[in-house]
């Protein structure tokens, strides 16, 4: 079963950010590349990426047959995604164990949440 791993930002993991001295923020950015590794030997790693600046996203919508594109969040949203990790395990346990050892968990939590399974529906 396939399982999301979501990264938040937030006002509470910016502040422990803005803690961090160069060396620490290396060495955060060397576990996430370090947890891809063991994902990948694991063979539960499905894909990883870290999310660009939310202020370069852009939203998309359709309207009467037209494309409609608007900045990306407003100045109000306090949480964005910042990355996530798409892993392939046996269980939710499991998906949390893998969770657990985002760095981010550390100073704040991460959300696992599985992937919906569409592949036997009959459309």
């Amino acid at each position: 079963m396939k399982y999301l791993i979501l990264i938040q930002s937030n006002p509470r993991s910016l502040a422990v950010w803005e803690t961090l001295s160069d060396d620490e923020r290396m060495a955060f950015g060397r576990g996430h590349m370090e947890l891809g590794e063991e994902m990948s030997e694991a063979g539960v790693y499905v894909a990883s990426e870290g999310l660009a600046d939310p202020s370069l996203a852009r939203f998309v919508s359709v309207r009467e047959g037209q494309t409609i594109v608007s900045d990306g969040p407003y100045a109000e949203v306090k949480e964005h995604l910042a990355g996530f990790y798409l892993i392939d395990v046996p269980s939710l346990d499991e998906a949390v164990a893998w969770a657990a050892k985002v760095p981010d968990a550390a100073n704040t939590e991460v959300e696992v949440r599985p992937i919906l399974d569409m592949s036997g529906w009959e459309f």
